[in-house]
């Protein structure tokens, strides 16, 4: 059986077998249990995750102290607080599980010396970047121009798999709204 890590970077750029083990050493393995925090509000940022097993909510809480779940990740997504990673700054989200998880996790070092050693994966890592941009505009968009169905149809056309997976209260928090509205949508 071949790695998913592999196989999720060769639908951007070829790898030899001699490339991916280097790639592949860059890389920590981590199982997490539902409801362990990868990622706490306020602390530092030490990996990128790529989820091999598993789902993950991202979130953001308010001086109100309310809840925005910003976005899932689940198999073949990566997902951490980028700003913070990147940066070096603290955390501002939480990066939690909603099922028992395992991940790659891949430190900013690790990330900087494996473009250096082996570039076309700083090609690899921007297409992602790219893709994850548009996604992020459009949910932007979506949220500023469609109605709480239409936002909940686009979900269940463009992730049925997460929406089967991912409970209706948390759903709904994602989509702004309650969960009785959601409710109404999902009959």
């Amino acid at each position: 059986m071949q790695d998913p890590l592999r196989i999720h970077i060769e639908k951007v750029v070829p790898v030899s077998d001699e490339e991916f083990i280097i790639i592949s050493s860059y890389f920590t393995r981590k199982k997490y249990k539902k409801y362990q925090f990868l990622i706490q509000e306020g602390e530092s940022v030490s990996c990128n995750y790529f989820v091999l097993k598993g789902l993950l909510k991202l979130v953001y809480t308010d001086d109100t102290d309310k809840s925005h779940i910003v976005g899932f990740a689940m198999e073949d997504w990566w997902e951490s607080d980028f700003k913070a990673f990147y940066t070096g700054s603290r955390a501002t989200m939480s990066l939690e599980c909603v099922e028992d998880t395992e991940v790659l996790c891949l430190t900013l070092e690790g990330y900087k010396k494996l473009c250096r050693e082996i570039p076309k994966m700083e090609h690899f890592f921007l297409e992602k970047a790219y893709f994850g941009f548009i996604s992020a505009q459009q949910r932007i968009l979506s949220m500023m121009t469609s109605s709480t169905k239409e936002r909940y149809d686009q979900l269940l056309k463009q992730y049925p798999a997460l929406v089967q997976r991912v409970p209706k209260s948390l759903l709904a928090a994602y989509l702004g709204v309650s969960r009785e509205t959601l409710s109404r949508f999902s009959l």
